[in-house]
């Protein structure tokens, strides 16, 4: 691909094909919709929200019962995979082939490193957290893993320990192959910014034609269907907090109105840009994450929960091979209800995620850029996790508060967890309306990454197409997110997950492949020190 006696200075390799972004593109009223992936894809998912909304009760129960075989039969898929892109990971991570540099040599940084991280983070798992940061550790304590009995000597550890493992190392590396690939073979050999790209290698000019145009098929979908798990997720906890707190009535057509109204935000975060949306709402966030973590910290017992958060990486590290292992499970409910779920989740959420990373990422070293989506949002994510499950968890064992045990144990109404933890610390009703606001602003950031990320593969690889564009994908998101809703709820969006999350797995596999083969090659013309 390069002539290994180049100078590493004047690095700047490029692939030899004739193909240019966007030649396959049609123009109609000055668009840029690429044949045929952008039509396959609008009228798929058109339909797809057409069935759903008619038919809802079929909806369900055809994604329920694809979501159990798959569960059942192809377990280990998605476990293995899933430790296979961590291990891709670290191969980047020790090797030469991590001092490559996202854009060539010369490259520099588009964004300082704290927009960047906050900007990764944000569009990474903003919205779980919130949802899944009370719940998880909570709810694990009462049903840890490897039948261990709930509540008693050992199951706090293990419940903290579980949570990690289902947002540490796996997902972020998860995410890392796509974004890293992306970004790899675009910046550094000009192909287009698309999921197609990656496959150029074993490929070659076959890429633009109908073997790319499915792989780019398969990315919006699962893009679109993932975005809209983690959409619905986030517009439940926000309605139900809008509920209780601000007094606004229950029901679907609260969730309803407010997908409409925060896509309609979105709408408006993309007329403003990059910089001037995504960019700024991002920061905002990070500061008000950062904000409500802290009160809770202070306010709640901080020498545990801080104390807690350094053993529970140990307790992290202790379980990760036992809770990576598929074979010979007892507790099978544990790992197709949580892990199985989580995997599948991830890998449909990765285009959406690893192609937003990768176009923020120029002028980052592979080195670099492993590191700080792979290890920098595990930390993060083991004080959040410990600041507000941890400390839910003592509010209930030594305080004996059970806000959050009704909503886990006796309710089972997920959306309120978050809720119920505030309760029991001061400024209650300040703390809940920061906490939807947050849900509501890492709504509109994931719609608007995820409108850029699917614009732009259905645009051939355009970055700069119309915001027209943009725009009709934040309202198909919005409504794709309505119709899983209100085809069976949360259960409905973490079965469609599952569902685009197994064949979307195996081209994650290849694209990690294909990237590796890639950086081998281009590694040896890099200098030791000049990155």
């Amino acid at each position: 691909m390069t002539d290994p006696n180049q100078n590493p200075d004047d690095y700047n390799p490029t692939v030899e094909t004739d193909y240019e972004v966007g030649q396959d593109n049609v123009r109609p009223l000055g668009l840029e919709l690429h044949n045929p992936v952008f039509f396959i894809t609008a009228v798929g998912i058109a339909l797809a929200v057409a069935v759903a909304m008619v038919f809802p009760d079929a909806t369900y129960e055809v994604l329920h019962g694809v979501r159990t075989y798959l569960e059942s039969t192809f377990d280990w898929v998605y476990m293995g995979a899933g430790n296979l892109f961590v291990l891709f990971c670290l191969i980047l991570l020790v090797t030469p082939m991590g001092r490559i540099r996202l854009g060539g040599a010369s490259a520099t940084p588009e964004f300082t490193r704290l927009a960047w991280f906050g900007m990764l983070f944000a569009a990474g798992m903003g919205i779980g957290l919130m949802f899944f940061g009370v719940l998880e550790p909570f709810f694990h304590y009462f049903n840890p893993p490897f039948g261990v009995e709930g509540g008693e000597e050992g199951a706090r550890e293990l419940a903290m320990a579980a949570t990690i493992f289902h947002w540490g190392f796996h997902p972020w590396a998860i995410y890392a192959v796509v974004a890293v690939s992306l970004a790899f073979f675009s910046f550094n050999y000009g192909l287009p910014l698309t999921i197609r790209s990656a496959f150029f290698p074993i490929l070659g000019d076959r890429v633009w034609g109908w073997p790319g145009h499915f792989i780019d098929i398969m990315a919006v979908f699962a893009t679109m269907f993932g975005l809209a798990t983690s959409l619905g997720y986030g517009a439940e906890q926000a309605a139900a907090g809008m509920s209780h707190v601000w007094g606004f009535p229950e029901g679907n057509a609260t969730v309803v109105m407010l997908i409409l109204v925060i896509t309609a935000i979105a709408l408006v975060s993309i007329l403003l840009g990059i910089h001037g949306g995504v960019r700024r709402l991002s920061a905002l966030n990070m500061i008000l994450f950062a904000l409500l973590g802290a009160f809770i910290l202070v306010a709640g017992s901080t020498v545990s929960i801080l104390a807690n958060s350094v053993t529970s990486i140990g307790h992290y590290l202790t379980n990760l091979i036992p809770l990576s292992n598929p074979i010979g499970r007892e507790d099978e409910g544990f790992m197709h209800g949580w892990t199985v779920f989580y995997w599948a989740w991830w890998t449909s959420w990765a285009p959406f995620v690893g192609m937003f990373i990768a176009r923020v990422s120029y002028g980052r070293t592979v080195r670099e850029f492993i590191t700080c989506v792979l290890i920098v949002p595990v930390v993060a994510t083991v004080i959040w996790m410990n600041i507000m499950g941890g400390y839910a968890i003592e509010q209930y064992v030594v305080d004996g508060f059970e806000g959050v045990y009704q909503y886990v144990v006796e309710s089972y109404d997920d959306t309120m967890v978050l809720f119920g933890m505030l309760e029991g610390l001061p400024l209650t009703f300040l703390t809940s309306s920061v906490a939807i606001f947050l849900v509501m602003i890492f709504f509109v950031t994931s719609s608007d990454s995820g409108s850029l990320v699917i614009d732009t593969i259905s645009a051939g690889g355009k970055t700069d197409a119309p915001v027209v564009q943009r725009s009709f994908w934040a309202i198909f998101e919005g409504l794709v997110a309505i119709a899983l809703l209100l085809s069976g709820g949360l259960a409905a969006l973490q079965a469609g997950a599952i569902t685009l999350g197994f064949p979307f797995a195996f081209v994650l596999l290849a694209m990690a492949g294909c990237t590796l083969y890639a950086m081998a090659r281009e590694a040896p013309n890099y200098r030791p020190g000049t990155a």
